[in-house]
């Protein structure tokens, strides 16, 4: 075998290298399992209902959120959610301080609403559900979330941060929130949790 060939083989063995080392750490980057925080800059809880019998769509949220992931195979997975209801926000001054009164969510004698997860579910395409128990106004009951994975790559220092979106429709009256339904604004409500979380 000539030096030429000899060459041309070590250069490609060393083509095929670098690519598989490529892919493997994309593949790594796609799915990096360990222990995340949230960061609460970048995340955010939302809720809509239908206002005055229904006749629109009115949307909150709440600023401070808080929680930790553990991202891993299925059953390794966890998500813990807690988020303050004194910082609920509507952009109006006086409902968000009836929101926070004892007819809605009652902040003083129940400030922290949380979701801890029991179950997770989650394809290769980043889809599935997370199942747990929501705690609301004091009360605990099991719900279960749409999952999808939004993202995965690095945050402006270099940390590794990870982006998921969890959905659901709850009854605000299994809860013991029963005020002005439905005349002020419908039972049902759609919670939406934006999460971004950095890798500890």
């Amino acid at each position: 075998m000539n030096k030429a060939l000899l060459l041309r083989l070590s250069l490609s063995s060393l083509a095929l290298a670098s690519l598989l080392a490529a892919g493997a750490a994309s593949a790594d980057n796609a799915f990096p399992a360990g222990n995340y925080k949230i960061d609460p800059v970048h995340s955010v809880a939302y809720f809509e209902v239908g206002h005055a019998g229904g006749i629109s769509r009115f949307m909150g949220r709440f600023n401070d959120i808080s929680g930790d992931l553990v991202v891993g195979a299925p059953d390794k997975s966890k998500i813990k959610v807690d988020v303050k209801v004194d910082s609920v926000d509507t952009r109006s001054e006086a409902l968000d301080k009836h929101l926070k009164s004892p007819d809605f969510f009652n902040a003083v004698q129940f400030p922290t609403l949380s979701f801890v997860s029991t179950a997770v579910t989650l394809s290769a395409a980043g889809e599935g559900t997370v199942a747990g128990n929501l705690t609301l106004h004091g009360v605990t009951k099991p719900v279960t979330l749409k999952l999808k994975e939004v993202g995965t790559g690095s945050g402006p220092k270099g940390d590794i941060r990870v982006g998921y979106v969890a959905s659901s429709t709850i009854k605000r009256s299994d809860f013991g929130m029963s005020y002005g339904i439905p005349k002020a604004a419908t039972d049902d409500v759609d919670l939406r949790i934006n999460i971004e979380a950095i890798k500890q």
